[in-house]
């Protein structure tokens, strides 16, 4: 994230619907360097999901808004999980409608690249896939 003022306190928000609608989510508090900038892969989470250096930090710490809730893609080939991006000004713990983010943005994560077949298994009581590459 570029364009903060020096020292600024942001959260960063991802969030996502499943297959099922189900909603989930992860944020991250971070104080913009003296450039103004905030990057995941070098500066710290000061709190919120989780804290310290995780570049994928937004993406592995997704956690469901309803309990006892697991994230599972289904339909790993056909579509990928669309997750939103959001820079909100401050630590913003809630999801409150009338705070508008800074910026945001929308990121496709596929788990199969273009041209992987996947072959399904069934042998004894083993049940799984095989994932072959072009």
């Amino acid at each position: 994230v570029r364009g903060l003022s020096p020292s600024q306190l942001v959260t960063l928000r991802a969030w996502l619907k499943d297959e099922r609608g189900e909603c989930f989510q992860s944020r991250a508090f971070f104080r913009a360097d003296e450039a103004g900038e905030v990057d995941p892969g070098l500066h710290a989470a000061l709190g919120g999901s989780y804290s310290g250096v995780w570049p994928m930090g937004l993406f592995w710490f997704l956690q469901p808004d309803s309990l006892h809730r697991r994230l599972v893609k289904r339909d790993v080939a056909g579509s990928p999980f669309r997750v939103r991006l959001e820079v909100l000004d401050g630590l913003s713990l809630g999801t409150d409608p009338q705070k508008q983010p800074l910026a945001s943005c929308e990121a496709e994560r596929w788990y199969v690249g273009p041209g992987v077949q996947r072959v399904p298994i069934r042998e004894g009581r083993v049940r799984g896939a095989l994932f072959l590459p072009p």
